[in-house]
């Protein structure tokens, strides 16, 4: 009789404990809240971007919403801010109800329900759909401060900015101009020199000749203290661009690079040029991500200027030059220089510093390879830096690098039969053999 009430009473004892210990956790869940995020780089909390971007601002950030207080829009906004102001508690957050005075949110543009403005010093930038990456873009672009006029050269085959060929620049353009800067057409043929607002001339592997005109309007161009992207390719050096060649003291080489070593990288391509380590300089400096560079032009500084020139794209040494028509030129041994950086007090007033930039390669920002490791956060980078945007050009890149699984045919025929074939035999042997046992018993 005392076994058998001593075995109810701790029956009960342990469904009270279980009790207790449901109540427990109920009472503090309702009073704490903890979220643990175990995704690379904690991509479901808020991105390294994000925070980077938050660390740039030296003052406080006001964000007003425009939202209405039935429903619980208010609540939504609420929840997405509380994460950046735990990052940056001087980010304030405010609510204005648009119903109560229709003719104000008339002039100001307000349209939609929850639409935000924030505020930074004397900048603002809105924002109508409230997503991680629209607001880590609209606060870049405070960052930023006015948007940066970038002009791309057109009329000569160049690769086009708003283009969707997979040589063209679109994608990458588009993102661009998510965080700041404004791309506009540059056709000599209808202006006589840069329009005076530009921030940046962009020559982006011209495909035919430029005119006699069009090269003395670059010389002109950087002659005056005006920043300048240059995309070479392999083979397609215009002798009219000589001029603005001589300018910067550079020359670019005969043939193509190609780098055996490529193939151990996985690359079957020796023309394809796989970089993981980087001069350093400002626009390489910290970046540790691989870069993809298909058929890329040697170049080299032949002579000295009033320029600082930085090399920021080196090959390494087991590279080699080899001929674009097959003939037996002897080849150049690596490593090879195949993108410079070049920067000098400013001949313009507006300017303190001009900046260029060359590269041997212009397919790594181009639809079709832009995904390909940290070629678009490279490409970010490089206009940065070009722009005078300093405290952007550290900025983590976007996104996380194991959301695409790149399997082989091999890999991919291997898991096929080992799932749906291998695995379901595994399972019919061990049940038989189970049940022969147990039949044995």
């Amino acid at each position: 009789m005392n076994v058998s009430l001593m075995r109810r009473f701790n029956g009960w004892l342990f469904a009270l404990l279980v009790l207790l210990g449901a109540g427990a956790i109920g009472f503090l869940t309702a009073r704490h809240d903890h979220a643990a995020d175990w995704t690379y780089n904690s991509r479901k909390s808020m991105s390294p971007e994000t925070r980077a971007v938050l660390a740039k601002f030296d003052g406080p950030v006001e964000v007003v919403s425009y939202a209405s207080p039935q429903g619980d829009l208010r609540q939504t906004v609420a929840a997405a801010l509380q994460r950046y102001q735990k990052a940056k508690p001087d980010l304030h957050l405010s609510f204005v109800d648009p119903q109560q005075d229709p003719v104000a949110m008339r002039n100001l543009g307000i349209t939609v329900d929850g639409e935000l403005i924030l505020h930074y010093h004397d900048r603002q930038q809105r924002l109508d759909t409230l997503t991680e990456r629209s607001l880590t873009d609209a606060l870049e672009r405070l960052v930023r401060g006015n948007d940066r006029i970038v002009a791309f050269m057109t009329g000569h085959g160049e690769r086009r900015a708003d283009g969707v060929a997979n040589a063209d620049l679109g994608t990458f353009v588009t993102q661009l101009e998510q965080s700041g800067m404004r791309a506009v057409p540059l056709n000599f043929s209808q202006v006589t020199g840069v329009p005076a607002q530009t921030d940046l001339v962009v020559l982006a592997s011209p495909q035919a000749p430029l005119e006699p005109g069009t090269t003395k309007a670059l010389t002109d161009y950087l002659a005056n203290g005006g920043n300048l992207l240059w995309l070479v390719d392999p083979g397609n050096l215009d002798p009219g661009l000589q001029p603005l060649a001589d300018a910067l003291g550079i020359r670019v080489l005969p043939g193509e690079l190609v780098d055996a070593s490529s193939s151990a990288q996985g690359l079957k391509d020796p023309r394809m040029i796989a970089l993981g380590d980087y001069p350093p300089g400002m626009i390489a400096h910290g970046f540790t991500l691989t870069t993809l560079f298909p058929e890329v032009a040697p170049l080299a500084q032949v002579r000295k200027s009033d320029w600082k020139v930085e090399p920021f794209l080196r090959s390494s040494p087991q590279a080699t030059t080899q001929s674009l028509n097959g003939d037996a030129a002897t080849p150049l041994k690596g490593p090879l220089d195949f993108g410079f950086a070049f920067s000098r007090l400013s001949p313009s007033p507006a300017r303190s510093e001009q900046r260029v930039a060359v590269i041997g390669n212009g397919d790594f920002l181009s639809n079709s390879y832009l995904g390909n490791g940290g070629n678009r956060a490279l490409g970010e980078r490089v206009f940065n830096w070009l722009l005078g945007d300093d405290q952007l050009i550290s900025m983590p890149a976007r996104g996380a690098p194991d959301r695409v699984l790149a399997v082989s045919q091999g890999e991919l025929s291997a898991l096929t039969i080992g799932y749906m074939l291998v695995m379901p035999l595994v399972l019919l042997v061990i049940g038989g053999l189970i049940a022969w046992r147990r039949r044995r018993a």
